[in-house]
């Protein structure tokens, strides 16, 4: 892969501009209001994979958004890499928490990143690390030395769910046959300790409603005499963990598999220091499941956390009022055998057993996903282990993450394929959050490490 490297290298400063115009599109999924600017990211990412030599290039249209999809077939008896990725990003509220504009990408030193790191929405979560792909296959290409197969399936409504994709994929199994699954929508653990996401949690994200009086209430004439729906929310709410931190919710834990002693010890081999923790979020201790570590109880436990809380006024000054309604989102991540659909009825059957009279209580499913693991022992892993360890010059450790890409599942469900997670993000980046970034150091060696990846995926399956 000698001439692949030599090509990245001598095209780095046009790899990093390419991917600042992509920053630069507000393809937010969330918001109707960015439709036009989704289909010109997509018709951006399509036009990139053509002018690098994918063919079949197509901007496939969904009820939703629509599905970049490209390949390149050298031969057909070789191994075929399906890359997936997305381009459409998180809204960029609240925006007078970003120290620069979200879509005016910027190039700034931190702390984790000496180097530079590029703040922009969208830079680490998805569009950075998945144009590392198109880059990647780019200098393959151009060197001659793509030693396999690779299609592209980048889609534009990661962050809502992905229904449409889902449907695609149904629809579009004999033109996504390939042997493995190759996602960069994870992180490692730090730039000098390489790791491969071996686990993701499941997702059950709903919205809740609770409705008292058939009005707005004054506070004054009011007040103590009827259910406050906002009083009634929190102590809902808050009713949801005991004192130990586990959930209440009558069967949440049916099915959730415990770990050994001898896995958990295995995971508790990752580098992780619980001060250098709490200094980063500013916190002075951290909180949880009782008998768990801090690093357990965000990957190998289900946890239920409140996203966003309203009712009531919220504008300047005071207005005396009792609110009629309330309203709160809420997601459950989930582990390996809970069905989400399972964990959202017992929800809304507990929520609304809790209701006290006079309150109407409406609960709304929104998008969902089952946990996913990778056995270390697959081709895939052992690959992509392989490629980081060329790259960085160590192994890489198998962690499981906190997050959830619901869409692996699918993929196994639909298309009976493993995902390969090899994530170049560091949990520093910001993703979801004001000043997202993703350091110049992880976005090329992540252009530098995927190349590996094909040619000992091609070796190991020979």
């Amino acid at each position: 892969m000698n001439q692949t490297q030599h090509f990245s290298e001598s095209n780095k400063e046009r790899y990093l501009s390419e991917l600042i115009d992509l920053l630069k599109i507000p393809s937010i999924s969330a918001d109707p209001a960015y439709k036009n600017e989704v289909q010109k990211c997509a018709e951006s990412l399509a036009q990139g994979l053509t002018n690098i030599g994918i063919d079949k290039v197509e901007i496939c249209q969904t009820a939703g958004n629509p599905i970049v999809y490209g390949e390149k077939i050298i031969n057909p008896a070789k191994p075929t890499i399906l890359v997936y990725g997305h381009y459409d990003v998180q809204p960029a509220d609240p925006l007078d928490l970003w120290t620069s504009p979200a879509f005016e990408p910027v190039i700034k030193t931190t702390e984790k990143h000496p180097q530079g790191a590029i703040f922009a929405r969208g830079a680490c979560d998805d569009k950075g690390q998945m144009f590392m792909h198109v880059k990647a296959v780019e200098s393959m290409l151009a060197a001659n030395e793509l030693p396999c197969n690779v299609k592209f399936m980048i889609e534009g409504e990661e962050e809502v769910g992905s229904e449409n994709l889902a449907i695609f994929v149904k629809n579009e199994k004999e033109r996504l046959k390939a042997d493995v699954i190759l996602v960069s929508d994870t992180g490692m653990l730090a730039n000098d300790v390489p790791s491969i996401t071996t686990g993701l949690r499941g997702l059950s994200y709903v919205e809740v409603e609770v409705t008292g009086p058939n009005r707005d209430l004054h506070s004054g004439l009011y007040g103590g005499c009827v259910a406050n729906p906002i009083n009634v929310l929190a102590q809902m709410i808050a009713s949801l963990h005991d004192s130990t931190g586990k959930i209440t919710i009558p069967g949440f834990y049916d099915k959730v598999i415990e770990l050994s002693d001898e896995e958990r010890a295995e995971m508790a081999k990752a580098p992780f220091s619980h001060e250098a923790y709490c200094e980063a979020l500013d916190i002075e201790e951290t909180m949880g499941e009782a008998g768990y570590s801090t690093m357990e109880r965000g990957s190998i436990r289900p946890t239920l956390d409140v996203n966003g809380i309203w009712g009531g006024y919220t504008g300047e000054g005071a207005k005396t009022v009792i609110a009629s309604q309330a309203f709160a989102k809420i997601s459950m991540r989930l582990v390996p055998d809970q069905d989400p659909t399972e964990i959202t009825n017992l929800f809304l059957t507990h929520f609304e057993s809790i209701a006290p009279k006079g309150t109407r209580v409406k609960v709304k499913p929104h998008h969902g996903g089952e946990a996913a693991v990778t056995p270390i022992d697959s081709v895939g892993y052992k690959a992509a282990s392989l490629a980081y360890e060329k790259s960085f010059g160590k192994k890489p450790i198998p962690v499981r993450s906190g997050g959830s890409i619901p869409i692996v599942a699918m993929f196994e469900k639909e298309l009976g394929l493993k995902t390969i997670l090899m994530g170049f993000g560091l949990d520093s980046d910001a993703i979801h959050s004001p000043n997202e970034h993703f350091g110049l150091f992880n976005f090329y060696k992540g252009i530098e490490t995927i190349p590996y990846f094909y040619h000992y995926y091609t070796e190991l399956t020979k």
